[in-house]
């Protein structure tokens, strides 16, 4: 009998919908037309990008104007942060983010740093979240720009984005909020939590690869990273992947039909399957973060004492669990991670003795259970 591989990091990527897979392979099939075209196979073409436009702004509670296409949530992150400092540098050159921003706005912020800008990066407590006061302090008349993540991508805490939102939307800055881990786990409402930019990814919410959309709120100054064509109201050139974006709208209404809450508690008895298991079998280990308060419990990230990280993820996929051991954007280049060590400080044994299990809308309560019982075995093995 063939072993099922079971995948539980879904923090890195999520399968593909089939409603979404069907409705790609249609346009594909149907509607091959350049949307910028204006004979009947373009028109046909734009009718298609424009509903799926339309899908995804009303999970956000936004204008349809206000949604750009991109690559992904790295391109949005990136055009939002350059777009921004290089259409306000007159105005100032301080921008405020945290220290456990995804790499696609570190990099950004480094590269700034080199121009000249400052970049203040905010400390975060052991659950993963910034103190108001401290930006609250540094936010001066000369900040242009406020870039904070909804959900992070390693421990799961939820920045308190609204109360962000308030203390920005009477200063000279934009407020930006990479939403790629957060979109599809909470709800976001831009207008009522004052919020001026906004990066997705399509891949995280079982859509396609390489599709994602930023909101940049009606009427901001914000530059463009690329220059070419006209489309996308003048404001990302490229010929717009069609199909790609019809699936995306598909996924969009997947989304806006989704109980969240219920979502969040199916994840919670996910992670208390696996915490169960562990304690009744006196497992040694520690959470990182917080399963309470403001958190998303699509994530659990564990400090399995004196388990390596490389040694568990190695051993848990020879047995088939997909997990990681943190961003996937930086797991395969060995680096520590900085989520943590910001956390916990950079001598923190967690660093390099934890895991990240992270679960999606098809993982199942027997996959859990089947995972636990491994992850048991596993330790007791491998634990110094």
């Amino acid at each position: 009998m063939t072993r099922k591989n079971v995948y539980l990091d879904n923090a890195a990527t999520t399968p593909m919908d089939p409603k979404v897979i069907e409705k790609i392979s249609s346009e594909m099939t149907n509607d091959f037309g350049n949307a910028s075209s204006q004979h009947a196979f373009g028109r046909r073409a734009r009718q298609v990008v424009e509903a799926a436009r339309h899908q995804l702004a009303e999970t956000i509670n936004a204008e349809d104007k206000e949604i750009i296409f991109t690559s992904g949530g790295s391109e949005s992150n990136n055009t939002a942060i350059f777009g921004t400092a290089r259409a306000r540098k007159k105005i100032g050159k301080k921008i405020i983010t945290t220290k456990i921003e995804h790499p696609s706005v570190l990099n950004p912020m480094k590269r700034l740093a080199q121009e000249g800008y400052e970049i203040v990066y905010l400390d975060v407590d052991e659950a993963g979240h910034i103190n108001l006061k401290d930006l609250k302090r540094e936010l001066t008349p000369d900040t242009i720009l406020v870039s904070v993540m909804a959900v992070n991508n390693e421990v799961g805490s939820i920045m308190p984005l609204k109360e962000i939102g308030e203390l920005v939307k009477d200063s000279n800055a934009y407020f930006h909020v990479d939403d790629v881990q957060g979109f599809g786990n909470i709800e976001i409402d831009v207008k009522d939590m004052n919020i001026d930019l906004l990066s997705t990814s399509a891949h995280k919410v079982n859509g396609p690869k390489f599709l994602g959309f930023l909101y940049e709120k009606n009427g901001l100054n914000v530059s463009n990273l690329l220059l070419g064509g006209e489309q996308e109201l003048k404001r990302r050139p490229g010929t717009e992947n069609v199909p790609g974006i019809a699936g995306f709208g598909v996924a969009a209404q997947e989304l806006r039909e989704m109980d969240k809450k219920q979502l969040q508690e199916n994840y919670r008895k996910f992670q208390q399957i696996i915490l169960d298991e562990l304690d009744q079998n006196k497992i040694d280990y520690e959470i990182n973060g917080s399963l309470k308060g403001a958190v998303s419990h699509h994530v659990l990230n564990l400090w399995l004492k004196g388990v390596g990280t490389y040694s568990a993820l190695t051993n848990l996929d020879l047995n088939g669990y997909a997990v990681s051991g943190g961003s996937a954007c930086t797991a395969g280049s060995l680096n520590p991670s900085h989520v943590l060590e910001a956390m916990y400080g950079k001598n923190s044994l967690r660093i390099e003795e934890s895991i990240r299990i992270s679960f999606g809308r098809f993982t199942t309560a027997d996959e859990v259970k089947g995972f636990a019982d491994s992850l048991v075995k596993m330790c007791q093995r491998l634990s110094k």
